[in-house]
């Protein structure tokens, strides 16, 4: 006779979030999806109606590096935690490799966020654990690398960029502490989005959707997955930011064209007409033709500057490549692992699909919102509709994160 389900037990249930790495980060992660977003609208119904919000450092900034720094980053750790022994053949992380790494990350965000709402003096102090949690997480990943003995070139390209996030939050750790000026916090929010997120970005879809690709298609896929591949992209997108930071964003056009041209390379060789079905193997490759696009928007942007000594792009580069390609991939990517480790079909579920398509909207209308009339109205339209287009994705995988496989294997 099977035992009547049993009702939610507190300590059973912190146990399993915490029994996998992708479990306990993706959580947090998914939480911070909510309240990155939330803390951001209020800014700009604030703003909107003419208000100001009392910060030690532009609202921007703070956003940007909440974003950067406290949203997705948990994500990030949650699955190279899990993959990288996986990658190199090596044992799986235990939870005292990984349960530090949440309560740094994840407890620094939220004293973080907490400092924006009421104590700014707790700014610092979130960042400074943020900080810790991460180079913990870095040296457990380090250590994989390490003991596996292998030339890994995408556990390298992960590492390197993991090491460059962290003195990004050690930069605007300085400047929220009065040790470094100010212009240190604006330079950590270009080096987070251009050299820490998309360097980790491209690296796992250097090697995921290729092999994702195979395995669904079968023989008749042919994987491109070039050795030059990640020396370049790391090459140029250090010259796009030296370029940017020496102020000639009007030289920088060059750089963003073979940028754009190397990215549509990968989505054209990476045949995307092969991979129509199933729906979870279709988003990883439409979230990646983002990437192209928005370097194709920095390299406008640039012969905008070159030409009429102007920006009439604003944001919109940058916002395709965050809410577009980061958003996107997001979305497609957890889905997958969220739906793969906790034993279910690997399909997308409606919330997914509802998801997937909302971030296509809000990435467009925050683009646009670039030239509409009352843009700040715009803005906080967008920042509504990726609250909308995630809350049903969030409440559905931290439930399953909290509960046992689907099939009954641990994990």
């Amino acid at each position: 006779m099977k035992p009547p389900p049993r009702g939610f037990v507190p300590a059973e249930a912190a146990a399993l979030l915490a029994s996998a790495p992708h479990r306990l980060m993706f959580f947090a992660g998914a939480a911070s999806v909510l309240l990155s977003m939330l803390w951001w609208t209020g800014v700009l119904l604030i703003q909107a109606r003419g208000g100001n919000v009392a910060t030690p450092l532009p609202p921007a900034w703070l956003h940007a590096a909440l974003a950067q720094y406290g949203m997705l980053p948990p994500f990030i750790f949650g699955f190279l935690l899990t993959v990288f022994p996986r990658w190199l053949a090596q044992p799986a992380l235990t939870r005292r490799h990984y349960v530090p790494v949440f309560a740094g990350v994840m407890g620094g965000y939220l004293l973080a966020l907490i400092g924006t709402l009421v104590s700014v003096p707790l700014l610092a102090p979130g960042f400074s654990a943020i900080l810790a949690g991460w180079l913990f997480g870095l040296y457990q990943l380090y250590g994989v690398w390490r003991r596996s003995g292998r030339r890994d070139w995408h556990a390298l390209s992960c590492l390197a960029a993991l090491s460059v996030g962290a003195i990004g939050v050690a930069l605007f750790c300085g400047s929220l502490c009065g040790l470094l000026p100010p212009a240190c916090a604006w330079f950590s929010g270009r080096m987070a989005a251009l050299l820490f997120l998309l360097p980790v970005y491209f690296t796992v879809c250097h090697r995921m959707i290729p092999f994702f690709s195979g395995v669904i298609v079968g023989p008749a896929y042919r994987a491109f997955r070039p050795v030059w591949s990640l020396p370049a992209v790391w090459t140029l997108l250090l010259l796009h930011v030296a370029l940017d930071v020496g102020g000639y964003v009007g030289w920088r056009w060059p750089v963003d064209a073979a940028l754009a041209l190397l990215f549509a390379l990968h989505a054209w060789r990476w045949q995307p007409w092969l991979c129509r079905r199933p729906g979870l193997l279709l988003v990883l490759h439409l979230a990646f033709a983002w990437l192209p696009l928005a370097f194709v928007l920095f390299a406008l942007q640039s012969a905008g500057f070159a030409l009429y000594g102007a920006d009439a792009w604003g944001r919109a580069p940058l916002h395709a490549l965050t809410i577009g390609f980061f958003g996107s991939m997001l979305v497609a990517m957890v889905t997958r692992v969220s739906q793969g480790h906790s034993g279910r079909p690997l399909e997308m579920a409606p919330v997914a699909w509802f998801a997937f398509a909302g971030v296509q909207l809000v990435a467009v209308l925050r683009i646009a919102a670039e030239w509409l009339p009352s843009a700040p109205v715009w803005m906080t339209v967008a920042a509504v509709g990726w609250l909308l287009a995630f809350l049903p994705w969030v409440v559905r995988y931290t439930l399953i994160y909290w509960r046992p496989r689907a099939d009954g294997n641990p994990g």
